[in-house]
């Protein structure tokens, strides 16, 4: 009989028995970094902080908050890996980088134990998103530094036939689909929809010439928004699946299941605190907060309370699937939130809104100004092809589904005709900030 669980044991553990492993697993990164770094044995100095700090998990909060501004800073003052790392650079045997889109680029190092426990840890995701070795697996992410990119390896090692593919011209990827026939795909979801729809623009049936019918996605909230969900299960016919990874961790470390209620966190290798950004304080489950992360088992570079940016909700609750981990929904940047009336608005609870209104395409962009030294924003959506509704009456509709969702309506609606906004090939640019004041 087929296995359910990649790692039943660890996957399925009692959460009294995982936190007291985790406890154990945080005092010998604390120690490491301590003993091993220089950068964080001046920190937790600072801080009046020492490995015998630590008696419970809940004393990981007397330690400072780790941020990228430090990591690059500290890369910058001791090039090229800073003064974070405990290992001799003889033992790094693989380095991702950060996009550097808030800054420059960050390198996040591994050694060979890091990097293989990494890979077992996505073998792990792909099994829990339906993966066997019996499927044809494409890997449509960049290869260039980005830590997505060896995830595939991960999937060679569960058994599947791998196909790495990248992020190629569209045209070629689409040959390859019809060539080849690989049945799941990983990409990010404004790709997934654009490829899609490019696909159907060239008179490919997609549910019939190709035999995708798994579909992965991460780098942007859309795999956890459920109508944008369903809109790309739709077009596509085929089940979404959403990861959650970050460059300074390692590749994916969140996934969802087969019921789409959060994704799975490995805190076997991960402790996660999530906290009201602006205090620090902890958030109970269910409501939003930052997220940060603290490794459990990195050799090279441990990250003690590495502040993500990413805002989330999570749970503790058993899973239907019957995954013990915790669960976290993603609602979006830091850096993406703004504050409207006195409303925390993200892009992604726009989107939520827009893909659940039927003459609407789904696309859409966010202008963010300032209006009489009051923040204001407009939204800019596409008229479905076909649909009858006059255009004064969608933007009625659009306005108070907004209002209702977000608690603040916009400044302005602007329909264009489909196909007017620009599609992403990789990360979608959804938020134009053009605040004089901010």
């Amino acid at each position: 009989m087929e296995k359910k669980y990649w790692s039943e044991e660890i996957e399925t553990i009692d959460r009294e028995k995982l936190e007291d492993y985790q406890l154990e697993r945080v005092k010998s990164q604390i120690k490491l970094a301590y003993e091993k770094s220089p950068y964080y044995r001046e920190s937790f100095e600072k801080a009046g902080v020492t490995p015998d700090s630590i008696k419970t998990l809940d004393d990981i909060r007397k330690f400072p908050i780790l941020t990228k501004y430090t990591i690059r800073e500290r890369q910058n003052e001791k090039p090229i890996l800073g003064d974070l790392i405990t290992v001799d650079e003889e033992k790094v045997v693989f380095i991702s980088s950060s996009s550097g889109s808030t800054g420059k680029p960050t390198a996040s190092p591994f050694s060979k134990v890091d990097f293989d426990e990494f890979q077992d840890v996505e073998s792990r995701l792909f099994w829990q998103a339906g993966m066997r070795p019996k499927d044809r697996y494409i890997h449509a992410l960049n290869f260039s530094l980005f830590v997505g990119g060896p995830d595939v390896i991960g999937a060679q090692n569960l058994g599947a036939l791998c196909i790495w593919a990248g992020t190629i011209p569209t045209d070629r990827l689409l040959f390859i689909l019809q060539e080849y026939q690989p049945n799941i795909i990983w990409t990010t979801p404004s790709y997934a929809w654009y490829l899609g729809e490019t696909a159907r623009e060239k008179g490919i049936d997609i549910k019939k010439d190709l035999s995708i019918r798994t579909i992965i996605v991460a780098g942007e909230p859309g795999g956890s928004i459920p109508t944008t969900r369903k809109a790309i299960e739709d077009l596509w016919g085929a089940d979404v699946y959403d990861f959650y990874g970050i460059s300074d961790i390692f590749g994916a470390c969140a996934a969802a299941c087969e019921y789409h209620e959060g994704l799975h966190i490995a805190e076997d290798h991960l402790l996660v605190e999530v906290v009201d950004e602006h205090t620090g304080e902890p958030v109970a489950e269910g409501e939003r907060g930052e997220m940060l992360l603290t490794t459990l088992r990195k050799e090279a570079r441990p990250m003690i309370r590495f502040r993500t940016g990413d805002i989330v909700t999570y749970t503790n609750k058993k899973c239907k699937c019957g995954r013990t981990h915790k669960r976290i929904n993603v609602v979006g940047r830091v850096d993406d939130m703004f504050i409207c009336g006195g409303v925390n608005v993200f892009p992604s609870d726009i989107e939520y809104t827009v893909r659940n209104i039927k003459d609407l395409t789904g696309e859409y962009r966010v202008t963010v100004l300032t209006d009489n030294h009051i923040t204001k924003f407009s939204v800019e959506v596409e008229k479905r092809l076909g649909s009858n509704i006059a255009d004064d009456e969608l933007k009625e509709i659009i306005t108070h589904e907004l209002k209702t969702h977000l608690g603040v309506k916009p400044k302005d609606v602007i329909l264009h005709p489909e196909g007017a906004l620009p599609r992403a090939t990789h990360k979608a640019k959804r938020l134009i900030d053009i605040r004089t004041e901010k």
